[in-house]
């Protein structure tokens, strides 16, 4: 790669944290980050800075965008605090959300509307292809959080250099976690500590995340994406395969993209939330919620849920809320009825717990509910995660029909001889994330414990064995897209 590429922007090569350029990068800044880190103004400024290059080689231009929402929504912040009447106050809080989803509607939803009303009114209407710029949709939502939480008293607005290093602060900018302002904002005006117990903790969730990622996630989405693209041309055997492998591989793909944004955020002395908590060992769907994408089912509860009402106006009312809360949580994954399809699935599935719990308000603690409760839960999520992955409802519907209606339980074998490396890429991946706390906590000190040769050569053994089984070209990150 020429130098001078370094400076430009590359739609096809975009900056993950699973490259060695980025790792080129970030080692260089983390050696002049090492001399300052302890100098507050100088350290946020630098933050910043490369908060923008990170956001420029990801999305171009995109970064002006960036620019203009972070300013809007600071000064939108302030007039939110100073503003003594609480109509007027009201009012620019609903300008400042609606200013801030102004651009996420334009540039992800814009041909979603106008498709399907140019279907409704029978109009062959020529749509305009739009670039969604990356990230948007998490940057939006953290932004929305911090004007409500400053609306409600809950924060005060901070400088504009904080607020910019809250919404730039690149381990978080792309694909999340989202981060509550509350959280963050403190640990700017703390000195940053960088000791030994962090910097472990950090290389391990590194190291964790790029085997999920990296290794696990990339490998399997070859078989996925392969299956996936041409429904018809594969049995229900291998369908069923396929959307084992996407249930792990949207899994291990985020929560590892997750893992590597903590544990970077760390070198850099501050602490985000978690994100992933085994969500598929889950024992019912609530369960599940508490576990996967915490930040965003977290918000969704916060800004969306308990504004409709929550659980404090009668029962039809709140299950109502709950279905519309997942709706809308379906369509921010993207503009297409699949996502509300799975959104909506997720809210019946909700619902129907709700109702559970209530009927059966004694809990049935044994061993063989609680196996059956899983079973159930898993299966719930894994098949709702067809029209999640499917090119569209129509794909979708023939994925179901041929698992439904055409396995072949010999097939089985066929499909691990002639792909060993992927049943045992999924029964590793399966295992690892059903793996007792117990045991990960033990596996988690003994990495700690190990010297720097001895963890030198588990970086060194992981990256050959990337290099094996890597496609062609770095796979980005799936939820880029979102």
């Amino acid at each position: 790669m020429e130098w001078t590429n370094i400076f430009l922007h590359n739609p096809a090569e975009p900056l993950l944290f699973h490259t060695g350029f980025f790792l080129f990068l970030f080692s260089l800044f983390l050696i002049f980050y090492s001399f300052i880190y302890n100098k507050r103004k100088v350290r946020n400024l630098a933050i910043i800075i490369f908060g923008f290059y990170f956001y420029f080689k990801s999305s171009g231009l995109f970064v002006i965008l960036l620019i203009l929402s972070i300013s809007s929504d600071y000064i939108f912040s302030k007039w939110i605090y100073k503003s003594k009447h609480p109509k007027q106050k009201k009012i620019i809080l609903i300008c400042s959300i609606l200013f801030s989803l102004s651009f996420l509607v334009y540039f992800k939803y814009r041909n979603f509307f106008l498709e399907n009303i140019s279907y409704v009114i029978y109009n062959n209407y020529s749509l305009k292809e739009l670039i969604l710029p990356i990230g948007i949709s998490f940057y939006t939502f953290q932004s929305i959080s911090y004007l409500v939480d400053v609306y409600h008293n809950k924060i005060q607005p901070s400088g504009y250099v904080n607020y910019m290093l809250y919404m730039t602060f690149f381990p978080h900018l792309v694909a999340g976690p989202i981060v509550r302002a509350k959280d963050f904002l403190p640990q700017i005006k703390k000195p940053t500590i960088l000791n030994k117990d962090n910097i472990n903790e950090a290389f391990y969730l590194i190291i964790k995340g790029f085997i999920k990622k990296a290794i696990i996630a990339d490998y399997i989405a070859q078989y996925a994406d392969s299956v996936f693209s041409t429904p018809n041309g594969f049995s229900g055997t291998e369908h069923l395969v396929s959307s084992l492998c996407y249930t792990l591989q949207i899994f291990c793909d985020f929560s590892g993209y997750t893992d590597m944004a903590i544990g970077i955020a760390l070198l850099l002395g501050f602490r985000l939330c978690v994100n992933f908590d085994s969500p598929y060992k889950s024992l019912n769907i609530t369960n599940f919620w508490h576990r996967w994408h915490i930040s965003l089912s977290s918000w969704l509860r916060d800004y969306v849920y308990i504004p409709f009402g929550g659980n404090k106006k009668g029962l039809i009312l709140q299950m109502l809320f709950l279905l519309l809360t997942m709706i809308i949580g379906g369509f921010w994954h993207g503009a297409s009825w699949k996502f509300v399809f799975w959104g909506t699935g997720h809210g019946i599935l909700l619902i129907i717990h709700k109702i559970v719990i209530l009927k059966f308000s004694k809990k049935i603690k044994n061993s063989v509910f609680n196996f059956a409760s899983w079973i159930i839960t898993f299966i719930c999520v894994s098949l709702l995660w067809i029209p999640f992955r499917a090119s569209s409802m129509k794909d979708a519907i023939i994925i179901f029909n041929k698992i439904f209606t055409d396995i072949e339980f010999k097939y089985f074998f066929a499909i691990y001889t002639s792909n060993p490396l992927l049943i045992y890429f999924l029964v590793i991946g399966f295992v690892s994330t059903l793996l007792p706390n117990k045991i990960k906590e033990v596996l988690k000190k003994q990495f700690y414990d190990a010297n720097i040769i001895t963890k030198f050569i588990i970086l060194g053994l992981l990256i050959q064995l990337f290099l094996q089984v890597k496609s062609s070209s770095v796979q980005p990150f799936i939820y880029f897209q979102f």
